[in-house]
């Protein structure tokens, strides 16, 4: 009887979480409600992957309405992979957060802070769990309104700014979406993903679903900050708060990332979006443009989480590569990616959070000498690095060996050139922060430092751990992202 719910209770248990956070009278009370829930959700997921995994997809039909007039849940391979890292990045975030908010945001934030957070896992969860078109805009916007206000609640007076230029951003790409998904509501009659997928050749040839698929093209490419729409990513993850940015930078674009995957193959269809209409070079030449320019950004940055963030656009950039390839080895690295950067993102960000709780700062200029003092910390930053550049045994490699596959499988050497070339940019930002922590002195006059509290360390560690386990081990990561891609592409084997 539970497992027969398990799609509703993925989202019902942060949504109602969420404001019983509000109402709860001590902070500590909050805080373990708030971990509990998380991790029975991360739990939860982890049961419908090890059912969709032995079996067939789920379907979970809302209110007892049979699809495509009832809103239904649907499970398969794909969207598991993606609830499991989301709630998996949404635990181990949640438990590393007391001591970390405890300086970087108010006192008084904090009941509400909890709140935002679980409801932005709950639309996070809900915008891959469902297989409602507007649904994904329902589940878009609570993870997004929920969003802005954790940035905005960052000490530093930029966050604000930050968080209200993400808002417009935001906006008009929800609008774009909503047009989107209007228009093929029109065409269609139905808002179910599979029963559009159905319906759609009949009327693929009309303007109307031509301008959908732009609509929905450009605006989910905004949530995902593909170059040159990712303008708005930079800011919001250097001033929020630092628990906000592992968060984000490890599940919302991969979660906007798997709803462009979703429209392009299994609304519209890989003949639609990749062969009638001329989208896959227009895809490419944006991801690699990304990819090579946000890295050579990321070098000049000396404030190390917008350096990371620029990165995070280079990534996405990879991810949006294997997409544009449409084949099995390339959509493959995509997938794969997708996952695997949430681990080496949250590693990364939870690093820069501890270093911020001890230093004040995450200039370069103030990581000098913490390779000596804070160990374990510089330790997770540096695997988590060496998973930016695709080192052999860490989960990057994985990625970009499917996607240069992929490429050459094309007959794209010249893209495999750029993988390449960009993994060796990446070195080199990485290298900058590894060069001042470990071959710098010390500040004259700073006060030696100790690591973070435990309830940080571990959960940056198990990621850090995750990039290396996964990395040397891909049976889970890989084996899934393949059988996910091959039910996309409708390819048996």
């Amino acid at each position: 009887m539970i497992a027969q719910n398990l799609p509703i209770l993925q989202i019902i248990l942060p949504l109602i979480a969420a404001p019983i956070c509000v109402l709860l009278p001590r902070r500590q009370l909050v805080t373990a409600f708030a971990v509990a829930t998380a991790w029975l959700t991360f739990l939860v997921s982890l049961w419908l992957l090890q059912i969709v995994l032995a079996g067939e997809p789920i379907s979970y039909e809302l209110g007892g309405w049979a699809p495509p007039w009832g809103i239904e849940y649907r499970v398969d391979l794909l969207n598991a992979f993606v609830l499991v890292l989301v709630s998996g990045i949404g635990a181990f975030v949640i438990t590393y957060a007391p001591p970390s908010l405890s300086v970087e945001i108010r006192y008084r934030a904090y009941r509400m802070f909890m709140a935002m957070y679980l409801l932005c896992l709950a639309g996070l969860l809900g915008i891959a769990i469902t297989g409602d078109l507007f649904n994904v805009f329902v589940f878009l916007e609570i993870s997004a309104l929920s969003s802005y206000v954790l940035i905005s609640m960052g000490r530093d007076r930029r966050a604000l700014p930050a968080a209200y230029r993400y808002l417009i951003m935001g906006t008009l790409g929800a609008t774009f979406i909503l047009i989107g998904i209007g228009l093929l509501y029109a065409m269609t009659g139905t808002l179910n993903m599979a029963d559009m997928h159905e319906r759609l050749p009949a009327v693929t040839g009309t303007r109307a679903v031509i301008a959908a698929f732009g609509f929905l093209t450009v605006g989910i490419s905004l949530k995902i900050a593909l170059f040159p729409l990712h303008l708005w990513l930079p800011n919001a993850y250097a001033y929020a708060p630092s628990v906000v940015t592992a968060f984000l930078a490890a599940t919302a674009t991969k979660v906007s990332v798997y709803v462009l995957i979703r429209v392009f193959f299994s609304v519209f269809g890989v003949e639609f979006s990749f062969q009638a209409e001329p989208l896959s070079m227009v895809l490419m030449f944006l991801a690699l443009i990304g990819v090579v320019s946000a890295s050579l950004v990321a070098v000049f940055q000396d404030d190390v989480k917008r350096l990371l963030a620029y990165s995070s656009v280079a990534q996405i950039g990879y991810m949006v590569l294997g997409i544009s390839m449409a084949t099995v080895t390339g959509l493959t690295g995509g997938i794969v990616h997708l996952f695997n950067h949430g681990l080496m993102k949250g590693a990364l960000f939870m690093a820069m959070g501890a270093i911020f709780l001890r230093v004040g700062s995450v200039h370069i200029d103030d990581m000098r000498g913490l390779g000596r003092e804070m160990p374990i910390t510089m330790t997770t930053f540096v695997i988590g690095g060496l998973g930016l550049v695709g080192v052999p045994l860490t989960v990057g490699f994985i990625s970009k060996w499917y996607l240069v596959l992929g490429a050459l499988e094309l007959g794209l050497w010249w893209v495999a050139v750029i993988i390449l070339v960009s993994s060796l940019i990446a070195l080199v930002y990485v290298w900058r922060v590894v060069e001042v922590a470990y071959f710098e002195a010390p500040p004259e006059g700073r006060e030696p430092l100790k690591e973070a509290p435990a309830a940080m360390l571990i959960p940056m560690m198990v990621l850090a751990g995750a990039t290396i386990v996964f990395g040397i081990t891909t049976d889970f990561t890989a084996g899934v992202a393949a059988a996910a891609a091959r039910a996309l592409l409708g390819v048996g084997g």
